[in-house]
């Protein structure tokens, strides 16, 4: 008879990874303690031992996951803030379950000192008033990623199967930066 495995030791990661499936295979609303301990094959109480808020704190991390992007800096500004755009709706579209996480949790923790970061990374490459641009970027990003989750069906329960890449909304994200980062110059 073989050996049985022994059990993949629970982690932080791991429970922000099994969260993230359920969200965005299921939706938020379906993410209970319950049902990420049966998807980690865990009791739900365990969970607390890694994040001993609960609930609470696995939104919190869930946010943090989805919002914490570093790029490095570039040449100019304009192409850090590029950068940064584009890694941030990349993470954002991948995991459109925690996007309403991502709108309305305060940035704390990691995520704070990442948009300290690229606040610094802005104002050293020359842009004037980088705290401002990083606040328009960010709305930027977030608000298109939210018409752009909204547009593909992802959350119709009539829809069978969404439309999880949009070239279109690809060009127009492009264009949307463009004007933004060139009013960003004046």
């Amino acid at each position: 008879m073989p050996a049985k495995r022994p059990p993949v030791p629970l982690s932080r990661e791991r429970i922000i990874e099994a969260a993230l499936h359920i969200a965005d295979s299921q939706g938020l609303r379906r993410l209970t303690m319950r049902r990420l301990g049966d998807a980690l094959q865990v009791e739900a109480m365990a969970i607390y031992h890694h994040l001993p808020r609960g609930k609470e704190a696995l939104m919190d991390a869930l946010a943090e996951h989805v919002t914490t992007v570093h790029v490095e800096q570039a040449t100019t500004w304009q192409e850090t803030a590029r950068s940064w755009c584009r890694a941030e709706r990349e993470l954002l579209r991948e995991h459109p379950g925690v996007l309403a996480l991502a709108l309305t949790k305060p940035p704390k923790g990691a995520t704070a000192i990442a948009i300290r970061e690229q606040t610094e990374q802005l104002a050293d490459g020359g842009l004037d008033n980088a705290a401002e641009a990083v606040r328009a970027l960010r709305a930027f990003v977030f608000g298109s990623v939210a018409v752009e989750v909204q547009q593909s069906g992802w959350a119709d329960p009539e829809v069978d199967e969404w439309v999880r890449r949009d070239e279109r909304a690809d060009v127009d994200f492009e264009r949307g930066l463009d004007a933004l980062l060139k009013g960003l110059q004046t």
